[in-house]
């Protein structure tokens, strides 16, 4: 079976995260969207919202498994027996993070990232740009899924 995990923090997803998950589905007969926890940064959305938000987006899709976890992704992703990541790429500044990220955890496990350039329309789109869209009462709706719309 070959996994893959799609790692973030999701706060909150946006049409730029479902237009890689989308893409990267033909290729995997599991992708695991893994929201990683860290008790020393400040979300937006609570964990409970962001796995509602990922849950619903895809509650039709049997291919995707929505789970949380702490510490580093390479372990969690052996734990789950996923031999890839993935990530995606919206600019040049996305590439040369990424790929020391990449090359890192490769180093640390073997465990391969592959990275899906953001589709024509969507490189704009980051979850950081929502949440101050948000916060100072614009606009986002068009950036994100129907859920997340709805939220308050």
């Amino acid at each position: 079976m070959k996994k893959a995990v799609f790692p973030g923090s999701f706060d909150p997803i946006t049409l730029g995260h479902t237009d890689i998950i989308e893409r990267a589905l033909p290729l995997f007969d599991e992708i695991i969207l893994a929201i990683g926890t860290n008790s020393t940064k400040k979300y937006m959305f609570s964990l409970e919202e962001r796995l509602h938000f990922l849950k619903t987006t895809f509650k039709d899709e049997s291919k995707i498994i929505v789970m949380t976890y702490e510490g580093l992704t390479v372990d969690f992703c052996k734990e789950q027996d996923a031999a890839f990541l993935l990530r995606g790429l919206r600019n040049g500044q996305d590439l040369e993070f990424e790929k020391a990220i990449g090359q890192t955890n490769y180093k640390m496990s073997g465990i391969d990232t592959l990275f899906f350039i953001t589709s024509s329309g969507k490189s704009h789109i980051s979850s950081t740009v929502v949440r101050d869209v948000i916060r100072h009462g614009g606009d986002y709706e068009f950036m994100v899924p129907q859920v997340v719309r709805k939220a308050p």
